[in-house]
């Protein structure tokens, strides 16, 4: 199957239904923030690794989260009940995607967010595309995560935690402000037993591309995110 080669100034990407069998959709091209609003809103993610040239996906089978279906286990729901946690949007995106870049990941060479994707992931928060969910603790972040929305579609691409269950909490209270938006569906990318133990399920590409179309459509601007005041430790559990 032919691979795709992206121009430096084309930031058109072609049909994610003909990925190769791996998901590879294209090769090349850069990170602009205009080419990464295309991508994602058609499905499509970068996945940098050094030595190799930038790889696009949308893979065979995506993991995805819909965030009025976010599920709550039992132990969870008791350390919610304590309110551990003040969770923000917003406020911090510098320091949640610093982090973020700076957690190890089990099976990946620390090499997948680049510092050139980190700064266009800081340009498109300044053009309010890219948001955060923080959790604070005495002053102190620790934990969060950050992704993109486009319509009522939110791509989550990474999280870190520095205390007990606070990247989990700030996820879930994020779900439910995202459900009071009437957002449809959380993109997660692949699978992790995190996110599994949340509610996140496979969903074939066909089906997620469908989905993505919707919900990139919804009519809900760009722009910076505040948190409903009732959600400000967390949703009642």
């Amino acid at each position: 199957m032919p691979v795709f080669l992206l121009s430096d100034h084309n930031f058109a990407f072609p049909d994610p239904r003909h990925a190769d069998p791996s998901g590879v959709v294209a090769v090349g091209g850069d990170f602009h923030p205009d080419r990464l609003i295309a991508a994602y809103s058609q499905g499509i993610f970068p996945w940098p690794c050094e030595g190799y040239p930038l790889l696009w996906h949308s893979p065979p089978q995506r993991f995805v989260l819909r965030p009025a279906d976010v599920r709550i286990n039992r132990s969870l729901a008791k350390a919610m009940r304590k309110r551990p946690y003040e969770i923000r949007l917003d406020t911090a995106f510098s320091q949640v995607i610093q982090r973020c870049q700076q957690t190890p990941r089990p099976g990946q060479d620390g090499t997948w967010l680049t510092d050139d994707l980190r700064a266009s992931f800081t340009e498109l928060h300044r053009r309010g595309w890219a948001h955060c969910a923080e959790a604070w603790q005495d002053g102190k972040l620790v934990g969060g995560l950050y992704g993109m929305a486009i319509g009522g579609l939110f791509c989550g691409e990474s999280m870190f935690a520095r205390a007990e269950n606070a990247s989990k909490i700030a996820l879930v209270t994020l779900c439910h402000q995202l459900a009071r938006w009437q957002f449809r569906l959380l993109d997660a990318q692949v699978e992790t037993p995190h996110l599994a133990a949340l509610g996140a399920r496979m969903m074939p590409r066909a089906q997620f591309l469908t989905e993505v179309a919707q919900a990139a459509a919804m009519p809900i601007p760009p722009g910076p995110w505040r948190l409903d005041e009732s959600l400000k430790h967390g949703p009642d559990v």
